[in-house]
């Protein structure tokens, strides 16, 4: 009962249902162009909303792709924390962070993938950016934790800067390779094997 009260009513629900039409035509337009040559009026027009509108909502064109990088990082976070409800070691878990990153590339294209990890990367991001604001990351800090302290992971190693740099090599390798198999798959691969090894007790 409580959920249906909290339920946005009146001219909330409309707005919020407006800036999902806004948003959903200008992943479209940005899947098809990309974020630098995405028309915000071929976005007005699929979205049924005046040009104002959109900048109502999303002040820059980043700003769009901040809004779907938070929906993209809450979803892998609620898979993976799914899949962290049973234990499972370093290698397992690191891997299915993977293959969650690789199937969030499938669902945006490569272009809009690419875009996206532009603007997480850019130093004139809009918002303040703070790690423990990335769930991704906070998962992956975990399991690192939970490796080291179970002696499976060397005991100086930092979760922190650990996690960012499995992170950041991820993406980078993602973004200098095509989707191309299996030659991708090995990379992959070669570089899950690195990542453990520099994680293994000395």
């Amino acid at each position: 009962m409580s959920e249906i009260r909290d339920k946005p009513q009146g001219r909330e629900a409309q707005r919020l249902r407006t800036r999902q039409r806004v948003l959903d035509a200008a992943i479209a337009e940005f899947k098809e162009t990309g974020m630098a040559e995405a028309d915000v009026g071929a976005i007005v027009d699929a979205a049924g909303v005046a040009r104002g509108t959109f900048y109502f909502h999303f002040p820059t064109k980043e700003h769009v792709l901040l809004e779907l990088e938070a929906r993209e990082e809450a979803r892998i976070a609620r898979e993976l924390t799914r899949f962290l409800a049973t234990a499972r070691d370093l290698p397992t878990a690191l891997a299915k962070t993977i293959q969650l990153v690789l199937a969030m590339e499938r669902r945006l294209g490569s272009l809009l993938f690419k875009d996206l990890l532009a603007v997480h990367f850019s130093p004139t991001r809009p918002l303040t950016d703070e790690w423990m604001e990335h769930p991704v990351i906070v998962l992956v800090v975990r399991m690192i934790e939970n490796a080291r302290d179970a002696g499976e992971a060397e005991i100086e190693v930092d979760p922190y800067h650990s996690a960012v740099f499995f992170l950041l090599g991820l993406y980078a390798l993602l973004t200098a390779t095509t989707n191309t198999k299996p030659l991708r798959d090995m990379a992959l691969d070669s570089y899950l094997t690195t990542v453990l090894r520099s994680l293994e007790p000395r």
